[in-house]
């Protein structure tokens, strides 16, 4: 049974619970006691097997790689046969970073009730041979009324630049609702367009409907174009939840499979696939940090 740990706002509307052993991924976000995360599978499957649920960190990739391997910032890499360290899509290609069971965070005593702080290093063998940068990433989790913050930074420790493509995956869902019915609206003005694999080409067009009602309409779209700040909101006739990529995510996906009642508004530092084309693909230099924030607010 894995562990976890609550924080929560002043006034005890808005609590949000994490676990360090995987991934520090957000299991349960609840506001006035009402659940705002799908569940998935559950937090074991997403921490042995990937299955995403909560709102996960996506690292050192979000999304897919559109092989199993990459060359980058002087580095060729060639991925292992997929032995429990990562997960493949149904292509078979490699999908949304290291397995989160590898990824176990040091959290900060005697931090604040409504404040977690956490430390990952990335520099044990098994990570280093699926991203051979050194680095450290820290995390800085703020709630308050009916709002959740989090900022993530990574501080590259080694004597190399560690190339930034990392993200989250957020699965919201409205409750006493259903899809159907909620209201959409997206915070950018340009759609990646994707191959059959769901891999960026490199080519973009321009994102024909930006507020619309989700009905049975399945999303999974890459973004690119954000507004200023990025603001993405899914709502109903008694809450609204909006995602604003505060600084740092230039990319974002929207996700909502058709036959599921959940949205995904998916903040991305670069857009997937980067680390092998190298679009839009940042890199710390040694001994620097590059940090990225995003919250949700509900209302």
């Amino acid at each position: 049974m894995l562990s976890t740990v609550t924080i929560s706002s002043p006034d005890g509307e808005t609590e949000a619970e994490f676990a360090p052993e995987a991934n520090l991924v957000c299991c349960s976000l609840r506001v006035r006691g009402e659940e705002l995360l799908d569940h998935g599978h559950g937090l074991e499957a997403y921490a042995e097997r990937g299955k995403t649920m909560g709102i996960p960190l996506l690292h050192p990739w979000a999304n897919r790689l559109s092989g199993r391997g990459y060359t980058v910032a002087g580095h060729t890499v060639s991925l292992p046969e997929p032995d429990g360290r990562y997960a493949l899509d149904p292509n078979g290609l490699p999908i949304h970073g290291a397995l989160p069971g590898l990824l176990r965070w040091s959290v900060e005593a005697d931090s604040p009730t409504d404040r977690l702080a956490a430390t990952l290093a990335w520099r044990s063998d098994e990570l280093l041979e699926l991203f051979p940068f050194e680095h450290e990433l820290t995390m800085d989790v703020r709630v308050g009324p009916g709002e959740l913050t989090i900022e993530t930074v990574l501080h590259a420790t080694g004597e190399q630049a560690v190339p930034v493509s990392f993200g989250f995956h957020p699965y919201l869902r409205l409750p006493g609702s259903s899809r159907r019915d909620w209201r959409v609206t997206l915070g950018a003005t340009q759609r990646l367009v994707l191959d059959e694999r769901m891999i960026p080409t490199g080519a973009r067009e321009p994102l024909a409907v930006r507020s619309f009602v989700l009905g049975d309409a399945s999303w999974d779209d890459g973004l690119n174009g954000l507004d200023d700040p990025p603001r993405f909101a899914v709502a109903s006739d008694r809450l609204t939840a909006t995602m604003t990529f505060e600084r740092g995510f230039a990319y974002g996906q929207v996700y909502a499979p058709e036959g599921h009642d959940f949205i995904c508004f998916e903040p991305m530092t670069a857009p997937t696939d980067a680390l092998r084309t190298g679009r839009g693909l940042r890199a710390v230099a040694p001994g620097a940090s590059f940090s990225a924030e995003f919250s949700l607010a509900v209302v």
